[in-house]
């Protein structure tokens, strides 16, 4: 009897182990940015039990170190600027493009003092932005489109100085630069504090108003497919919330994202100016991509073409399930 019981009880901790371990295999790994317009796909988290999965969420400092973490296993779905995305596969990392969260987000700032009204009057000027960020692609397209050049080495129209977010901010308050092309909510942020005064907001490109992309990993989404289905219809469930729930969103990304030190005026200029959204379009990526290969931006071996990393069934399929337009 005492054996049969102590077979038993190694029954149940064998079980247990197998158990725990299989639940640990299910645990969706996410990387995301603290960014305003980023709020859904942290939110996925909050609600992911309801969905049935379990995600955990790690918070990067800026995109490519997001495609860095796919690249090293870390990973199975980051939120990040497309621009991330583009590099990334173009250097071969094996992600797919799943579905947009957020337009928009930037916005070209000045300093009051600097006499800059419009893109034009930065020839002389030093200008902020974050190295490799979608507002670095958009800068360069702006230059381009009133004649100007700018680079962080001598020669050209325009001085850039490469920076992280938050630290574009406090060299424009500093008046170390005339001017950033900022993301939201720190644009937002610039302004509302008046230390900085809006030049444009930068969608009149061939880039349009820049998607922020929902990436998977090839083998998530082919060897773990019911998995990549639950999450997609909890970020669609997530999303559709955040755009219809402004309250919902703004007391999760104040609250919870960014602890209280995000003022309910700036989240609403921060998503007035980088809305949700669930589309994505391989010609929107493709114009992107364009863009990039023009400008030099991104390191590109070889840019990819949109058609073969941009797959939007999981967001199709998603979208229809819940009856989301």
């Amino acid at each position: 009897m005492k054996t049969r019981l102590r077979l038993f009880a190694a029954l149940l901790a064998s079980a247990s182990l197998l158990s725990t371990a299989a639940a640990a295999e299910d645990v969706i790994r996410v990387g995301n940015l603290k960014l305003a317009h980023f709020g859904a796909v942290s939110y996925v988290q909050e609600i992911a039990p309801s969905c049935g999965i379990k995600v955990e969420t790690k918070i990067f400092a800026k995109g490519p170190d997001i495609m860095q973490a796919i690249m090293a296993g870390e990973l199975d779905v980051g939120a990040t600027a497309s621009e991330a995305a583009i590099s990334a596969r173009a250097n071969g990392a094996p992600i797919y493009v799943v579905a947009g969260f957020a337009q928009g987000g930037a916005r070209l700032v000045a300093t009051p003092a600097s006499g800059i009204k419009t893109v034009a009057d930065l020839k002389g000027k030093t200008v902020g932005v974050t190295r490799g960020g979608i507002q670095e692609v958009l800068l360069a397209a702006e230059l381009a489109k009133v004649g100007l050049t700018g680079s962080d080495q001598p020669g050209k129209d325009v001085k850039l100085i490469y920076l992280n977010y938050p630290d574009l901010n406090q060299a424009l308050l500093l008046k170390q630069l005339d001017a950033i092309m900022q993301t939201e909510p720190q644009g937002s942020q610039a302004v509302s504090a008046g230390f900085g005064i809006e030049v444009v907001k930068p969608y009149d490109t061939p880039i349009g108003s820049p998607v922020r992309t929902l990436v998977m990993t090839e083998t998530f989404v082919k060897e773990h497919r019911d998995l990549a289905e639950k999450y997609m219809r909890c970020f669609v469930k997530a999303t559709k919330t955040f755009m219809d729930s402004k309250e919902t969103a703004s007391k999760f990304v104040r609250e919870k994202l960014f602890s209280n030190q995000l003022s309910e005026a700036d989240f609403d200029a921060a998503i007035g100016n980088a809305p949700y959204t669930l589309s994505i379009t391989p010609e929107h990526i493709q114009a992107t991509t364009d863009t990039m290969a023009k400008h030099g931006i991104g390191k590109m071996s070889k840019p990819p073409k949109a058609t073969d990393f941009v797959k939007t069934e999981l967001l199709d399929e998603a979208k229809h399930a819940l009856n989301v337009n």
